[in-house]
């Protein structure tokens, strides 16, 4: 079976569980994704894919990255919205090349890791998927392993085996949108004239996620915009004692969260990038 891949994020558990479903089936990886912009953010996610797919012993095949000719099949649709007839343009070109992947390799089964994404449309990928099925004589296995607890279980494997988690599809035009509406920079499309690699950049991450093991703690970290004038600590609605340091950064009021890990006296939550320092530590520190 011939799998496209768009993702390491939504193929490495869509993977594991055909791979449960269809044991028979030798499923064989297709990295065909022109939609994504810059290059060096490409290059990523196949480092990334590539990654995901030693882990997992499947065979990768990398497709042609041609930009240029996906730029003009989705000419005129530079402003759709996410789900809008851009990606219907998208997801035409994307399978169609995977089938045609899968006729040159004699595979009479094929089907997208676009299904598990909760941002694009099952239905449209089945129809298109049972379309082309249909005109060339082939099986689209269509699965919905993003129902139940399908997300929690996807996140989960992106977190144990340390996935790179992208924050937008790809498309230049969804993040140019994406964007517009948080009200940032477009900086993932940034680079120095130098060779200076910038921090957080789509270069530094590259070498990062190159050098990942098994053995790293990946923590998000990101740039102070703007300082915390106040604020509390409570824990199952109950204030507990606790400082604020003054550097402290949020986009919102409240936070909620789970511990994820705990470090030498520093609590590391699963959201916002929160820190938690015994005061203790905190004392010593400042001594």
């Amino acid at each position: 079976m011939l799998v496209h891949i768009c993702c390491s994020v939504d193929s490495h558990y869509f993977l594991e569980e055909l791979r449960r479903e269809f044991s028979n089936e030798k499923l064989i990886g297709f990295f065909y994704d022109p939609n994504i912009h810059p290059y060096g953010e490409y290059l990523l996610r196949l480092q990334d894919v590539k990654r995901s797919c030693e882990i997992l012993n499947i065979d990768l095949i990398e497709g042609i990255y041609n930009y240029e000719a996906w730029l003009d099949k989705v000419r005129g649709l530079e402003d759709e919205p996410e789900k809008g007839e851009r990606c219907t343009a998208c997801f035409d070109d994307r399978l169609n090349e995977t089938v045609q992947k899968a006729i040159e390799l004699d595979e009479k089964s094929f089907t997208t890791s676009l299904l598990i994404s909760p941002l694009k449309s099952q239905e449209k990928l089945k129809k298109i998927g049972n379309d082309l099925a249909q005109k060339h004589n082939l099986n689209f296995i269509f699965r919905d392993y993003r129902s139940g607890k399908g997300a929690e279980k996807q996140n989960q494997a992106v977190k144990i085996n340390k996935l790179y988690r992208q924050d937008y599809c790809g498309c230049i035009f969804a993040l140019s949108k994406q964007r517009e509406s948080q009200n940032k920079l477009i900086d993932e499309t940034f680079s120095p004239i130098t060779n200076q690699i910038l921090p957080s950049s789509i270069e530094e991450k590259l070498i990062f996620y190159k050098n990942i093991d098994s053995s790293k703690i990946i923590i998000k970290e990101s740039f102070l915009n703007y300082r915390l004038l106040s604020g509390k600590v409570s824990i199952n609605n109950i204030t507990v004692p606790s400082r604020i340091i003054f550097y402290s950064h949020s986009e919102r009021n409240n936070i909620s969260g789970k511990i994820d890990y705990l470090i030498d006296e520093v609590a590391y939550l699963n959201r916002e990038n929160i820190k938690i320092i015994s005061l203790q530590k905190l004392n010593v520190a400042f001594k």
